[in-house]
């Protein structure tokens, strides 16, 4: 079976319908991903403070690599779907073939370098030395399974590139489902299983990793034929990769601006107290839940746009900008809206203290008011690496957080406190939402052409 006919066509039909269509699935999926570090923290915190704040330290290391795991997947989508709506699936399969080396390459790269530097890279990031061994107790079985964090999100992102949103979501649920059994298990030693810890939490995340990437890797050889006899002509293999990094390398440094400059606000609200940190601790618990919905929206909007533009797809391109703009103005206000109304009682599940809960609910009735910018952010970021011209993304990304955010924020913070930083998070994203409007709308049109050069046949 060829193909096109496996899954309806994104080339024609309701603009809508078919975001609608992909993205509803990817809801449940995002919303099991999120549960992930939800159920390990909760497990671990069973175990006491020091397994817990080991695993703590691991954060941001994770979160970096990710990053790169996310980048690579966008790449390898924006590609593949350019290529697929061009009609040219040789090139497809070379692509996807080409890349699910390279993430596996990288991710080699990573657990020898991550197994190398455990030591000194958590002294750096200020772990004391009694902390060491425990981070290491996970970290350890963390870098020896990257393969399996990496590789699969090319794999899912090469799925959700041809149209198949729905099997990319029932995988990540899936992975949740296994990590939340696997947990008490290893983790605690129940049913016969040996009591690993913090080692068990790591091999738990490993093992439905593990699942996940020979469930994506069936799908894409056996199910979808996405992917080739590996080549071992160098020249056409780097094309293949230029391709794929093309969008990926800015994917990669746009994802890892945001965690960076969150930590720069979390230092300025700090300065107003314990209370304060909390408070937004809470906030930013509650906020990824009401926002899901865009991050469903901007994990398919690149595959949509991408297979579009590789059909010269005009029209459907610019109906997209629109349809994405009356969306992400419906949704944002109408989650302004439900959380002003709910907010209070939301935070109230966390803390009883006043001052805690006065800072939640500060956040959670200012800063959603500017959903519907940072939700275009996120969609046209997406548009743009859909195109495979990332430059835009990358500078609106930052734009957003170094040049308006940032300087506002500590203006924000110095003068009117801490309600005055939420207000200069809603002023960023209005203001980044706007732009990323008209430069969207502006470029969209004249992106719409047949995907890159084809790399010679091998």
């Amino acid at each position: 079976m060829a193909l096109s006919q496996k899954h309806p066509s994104l080339l024609e039909g309701s603009v809508a319908g078919h975001l609608r269509r992909l993205a509803l699935p990817m809801v449940w999926g995002i919303l099991a991903t999120m549960s992930f570090n939800v159920v390990d923290t909760y497990f671990v915190a069973q175990l006491g403070n020091a397994p817990l704040a080991a695993m703590s330290f691991t954060f941001p290391v994770v979160m970096v690599i990710n990053s790169v795991a996310i980048g690579l997947g966008a790449g390898t989508s924006s590609a593949v779907a350019r290529a697929y709506g061009a009609g040219d699936l040789a090139r497809v399969r070379r692509l996807v073939t080409d890349a699910s080396l390279l993430a596996l390459l990288v991710a080699l790269v990573i657990s020898g370098v991550g197994l190398a530097t455990i030591d000194p890279l958590f002294r750096l990031l200020g772990a004391a030395p009694e902390m060491l061994p425990l981070i290491a107790d996970y970290m350890v079985p963390w870098y020896l399974g990257a393969v399996f964090a990496v590789v699969p999100m090319v794999a899912l992102s090469a799925l959700r590139a041809i149209g198949n949103s729905a099997l990319t979501g029932r995988i990540m649920m899936a992975v949740a489902f296994f990590n939340l059994i696997l947990d008490p298990l290893l983790i605690f030693g129940l049913l016969g299983f040996p009591r690993l810890e913090l080692q068990g939490a790591a091999l738990s995340t490993v093992i439905a990793r593990g699942i996940s990437f020979f469930i994506a890797l069936y799908f894409l050889i056996r199910r979808e034929h996405l992917m080739a006899v590996p080549g071992w002509k160098l020249s056409p293999l780097l094309e293949s990769w230029r391709t794929v990094l093309a969008v990926g390398l800015p994917a990669v440094a746009t994802n890892v601006i945001i965690p960076m400059a969150g930590g720069v606000v979390v230092a300025l609200v700090a300065t107003h107290g314990a209370d304060a940190v909390a408070g937004l601790g809470i906030a930013l618990r509650i906020e990824p839940v009401a926002l899901i919905i865009f991050y469903a929206l901007s994990s398919v909007v690149g595959p949509f746009v991408g297979q579009n533009a590789g059909a010269g797809k005009t029209a459907r391109l610019r109906e997209t900008v629109s349809v994405l703009a009356r969306f992400c103005v419906g949704c944002g206000f109408s989650l302004a809206l439900v959380l002003y109304a709910v907010g209070p009682a939301l935070a109230g599940l966390f803390s009883d203290s006043e001052e805690v809960l006065a800072v939640a609910v500060a956040y959670l009735t200012l800063v959603p008011a500017s959903y519907a910018g940072y939700g275009f952010v996120m969609s046209a970021n997406a548009a743009f690496n859909g195109l495979g011209r990332p430059l835009p993304a990358t500078l609106i990304s930052f734009l957003r957080v170094l040049g308006v955010y940032l300087p506002l924020a500590w203006l924000g913070s110095h003068y009117w406190g801490v309600s005055g930083l939420f207000v200069a998070t809603g002023i960023s994203n209005l203001l980044l939402g706007a732009l990323a409007w008209w430069w969207l709308r502006r470029d969209i049109g004249t992106c719409a052409a047949p995907g890159a050069a084809q790399p010679q046949a091998r």
